[in-house]
């Protein structure tokens, strides 16, 4: 019996700065003794509720299922356990397969490494058992392992999720320097938006918020276009109860109503990808887009604003930026009064431009920058 059968504890990646977002998503999908972590938070499931989490958290990049944790100071330690370990209850020669690895504060402090003595045992144990071995797929294997070792202990998982859950499949062409979705979609966490007011992004770009926040309206599960999960792959996997919880959420998708979601772009070619984009989605057709410079747009009253303007490494000189961040402020002002504005700054020091009094300021780290969300309150 592998260890998260025993103690029906899993961990849940999750980006440090939108951790407490996640771990209450992951109560309020079934999880039970919720644990923030570096990284994380470790979690109680049972099939039902791991099924669940994969299928529909929006903020959760991954979620592991430990196979086995053990002392380990050299990578002979390494090799030793992880050949003990019966891969053969997890998938075939017929599979691929691929190791990540974390090493930190350990004798053992090269992940490389550490991931090649992992991949030569599992193998080796192939080869010992049938004569032939799996192939490794570093893009896109049918199996993601991960291997953590801190402190000289070390962890074993299988990647339930079978690649980051941020990778939704709507997204077909996209800018440059994109929104994460899993950031998107904190974005209109913390926006609390219930659909009960329009939503506009007036500089939309690729359209990844307005995505974001289609799919939480609407219910549709994140993974709705992934093919496999990771889970799959696992000893106890139940595939009666999947398809049943699969169909359960499928149905409690619900229609978006016209002109709930607008977006904008001064850009015709990021209108174009933020259309191609949104029409992969159901009801993405109800999405309202334009080509216009929101300078000119008639704004919206008694609303939500929500959008990722550019920043410095998008978009050319800062002085003109400047003035992009002061023409926002001002159009807030003039023509959103009612409205509540929740703007992403990728960098800190355009939030003065803007000439608003904010309600409160959130780290949010995206694409290596370490920006921030803020809140308006438009009168």
């Amino acid at each position: 019996m592998y260890e998260y059968q025993k103690t029906n504890r899993f961990f849940a990646q999750i980006a440090d700065d939108i951790k407490e977002l996640g771990a209450r998503e992951l109560s309020e999908l079934g999880a039970t003794a919720v644990s923030p972590e570096h990284s994380g938070a470790y979690f109680n499931a049972d099939k039902e509720t791991l099924y669940r989490i994969n299928y529909t958290a929006r903020i959760t990049s991954r979620i592991l299922a430990p196979l086995v944790s053990f002392n380990c100071r050299t990578t002979e330690q390494l090799y030793r356990n992880a050949r003990k370990i019966n891969w053969a209850d997890f998938f075939s020669e017929e599979n691929t397969f691929a190791v990540f690895s974390n090493v930190s504060s350990s004798t053992i402090n090269n992940s490389h490494y550490a991931a090649l003595c992992l991949k030569d045992a599992i193998v080796d144990s192939f080869r010992e058992r049938t004569g032939r071995r799996p192939d490794v797929d570093r893009i896109r294997p049918d199996v993601w392992l991960n291997l953590y070792i801190r402190k000289d202990k070390a962890t074993i998982s299988l990647d339930t999720s079978g690649g980051s859950l941020h990778r939704r499949g709507y997204r077909e062409e996209a800018l440059s320097a994109p929104m994460q979705e899993t950031v998107a979609a904190a974005i209109i966490r913390y926006a609390e938006w219930d659909g009960s007011v329009p939503l506009y992004d007036p500089m939309c770009g690729s359209g990844t918020l307005l995505c974001e926040a289609l799919m939480h309206y609407c219910r549709i599960p994140s993974g709705v276009f992934r093919k496999r999960f990771g889970f799959e792959f696992l000893p106890d996997y139940d595939e009666a109860l999947w398809k049943r919880i699969k169909e359960g959420l499928d149905q409690r998708v619900r229609a978006l109503p016209a002109g709930h979601i607008c977006g904008s772009d001064l850009s015709s070619r990021a209108v174009e990808i933020a259309k191609v984009n949104t029409l992969r989605l159901r009801y993405g057709d109800r999405i309202s887009l334009r080509v216009l410079d929101f300078r000119e747009s008639e704004g919206l009253k008694n609303g939500v604003i929500i959008t990722n303007p550019p920043y410095g490494i998008r978009m050319g000189e800062r002085e003109e930026l400047a003035l992009l961040y002061k023409s926002l402020g001002d159009f807030l002002k003039k023509k959103c009064t009612g409205s509540t504005a929740y703007i992403y700054f990728g960098e800190r020091e355009f939030i003065k431009k803007l000439g608003l009094r904010s309600k409160w300021k959130k780290p949010l780290k995206t694409g290596g920058l370490d920006g921030r969300l803020v809140k308006y309150e438009i009168f």
